[in-house]
């Protein structure tokens, strides 16, 4: 399994400045992608623009720039038009479009999916392509714990905040990512920029602070029945037992001899009888009980944990410190620990972090100092009282400098 960050850049020169900065922080050049709107062939300096590799020829100067990325090559996006796209999203996004054939075979909303990046966010970054912006992400493994400082290098070059931006379309009716929508030029694409940069004098931006708030609570849920009843059967069973039985025998024998007095006196009428009988079985049955079923119910209470995720969106404002408290800023920092650090230890660790990032901003020797100026002295006196955890927790303490400052 893979987990992926993701950020969209308005600007083409800030985006490659992002990859190359993921480059020499270490990363595998090979999970790091870019897809960018080519209006006007203005990166690749070519004309027709079609399906094609730019790492050779009149493209290889571009792939330099890039960080060498795999697979740089140049395609027609429908809704979007010419874009660059290197690297996993990249082909991604190429087998949503069918960057061989150059025949739609999904789009690029389809591509991204394919991705993981879910629908709704899908159809942002493809709005955002489609106005001239650059998509950057980076590819990592479930078990790599670079996550928060891939996205500390990403968010340093000051990315789109995407759901504001969504928001921002919305307001002009936009509905969705269109396929079919004429592609913008780059005089279109320079007049959105504007717009998204530029706020009138004198006017006023409403910004909603939206919160989740898990409610858990419990219903009863049949799980079964159980019906109990009690029905006849029978077996057969047997058992040997001994009868006896008395026949009447006659038997004759010849005799030849002269016949006696005696048999002379008994020589008239006598009957003898003999009586024949047997013995039967005689079959008694008794009932005896061998068994009680008891049949009930009892209840048993458990405590199960629920696990869930809940959002909020915080308005980030950047510029002058303006005199904020450590608690002003520690809701925002606290959704970031969730979202960002959660996996790596809890909020009681990392709360002191997020303190000594406010307190090096708030320091004044630091003023005018930008980060790598900060960075040296800050771990110095981290480690102080924490040997050997400025690794750990730098993304949170470099994450709550810049937001008070406003300095990357």
């Amino acid at each position: 399994m893979s987990k992926t960050v993701l950020a969209l850049y308005d600007d083409f020169d800030v985006a490659s400045d992002a990859v190359e900065a993921l480059v020499n922080d270490g990363f595998d050049r090979n999970d790091i992608s870019i897809v960018a709107h080519n209006a006007g062939d203005r990166y690749t300096g070519t004309e027709g623009v079609g399906t094609h590799d730019v790492n050779a020829g009149e493209g290889a100067g571009f792939g330099a720039i890039v960080g060498g990325l795999v697979g740089l090559g140049v395609a027609l996006i429908p809704g979007i038009g010419p874009v660059l796209a290197a690297g996993p999203l990249g082909a991604a996004v190429a087998a949503g479009i069918g960057v061989v054939t150059g025949a739609a075979t999904g789009g690029i909303v389809a591509g991204l999916i394919d991705f993981g990046v879910p629908e709704s966010d899908a159809q942002y970054y493809a709005e955002g392509i489609r106005r001239g912006g650059a998509l950057v992400s980076i590819e990592l493994l479930d078990n790599d714990n670079r996550t928060g400082r891939a996205q500390e290098i990403l968010n340093g070059f000051n990315p789109v905040n995407i759901d504001e931006r969504a928001s921002y379309y919305q307001q002009s009716g936009w509905t969705g990512f269109d396929e079919n929508a004429t592609p913008y030029n780059e005089s279109q694409i320079n007049e959105f920029r504007s717009s998204v940069r530029d706020v009138p004098t004198g006017t006023q931006a409403k910004l909603d602070v939206i919160e989740e708030d898990l409610q858990v609570g419990k219903r009863e849920v049949e799980d079964g029945r159980v019906r109990v009843a009690s029905r006849i059967t029978e077996r057969p069973v047997e058992e040997d037992i001994t009868l006896r039985e008395e026949r009447v025998v006659v038997e004759r024998n010849p005799v030849d001899r002269p016949a006696s007095s005696a048999d002379l006196t008994n020589m008239q009428d006598s009957t003898i009888e003999f009586t024949e009988r047997h013995e039967e079985p005689v079959i008694n049955k008794s009932a005896r009980v061998v068994e009680e079923v008891i049949v009930g119910t009892e209840a048993t209470e458990r405590t199960e944990t629920i696990h869930d995720t809940i959002r909020r969106k915080d308005v980030e404002v950047e510029g002058a410190v303006g005199g904020r408290s450590y608690a002003d800023y520690q809701n925002r920092w606290r959704s970031s620990f969730d979202t960002n650090y959660a996996y790596d230890g809890t909020w009681e660790e990392y709360d002191p972090a997020y303190r000594f990032g406010y307190d090096l901003a708030m320091n004044p020797t630091y003023t005018d100092y930008d980060w790598n100026r900060v960075e040296m002295d800050a771990r110095t006196q981290w480690e102080s009282t924490r040997p050997n955890t400025w690794d750990r927790f730098k993304a949170a303490i470099r994450e709550a400098w810049r937001d008070v400052t406003g300095r990357g």
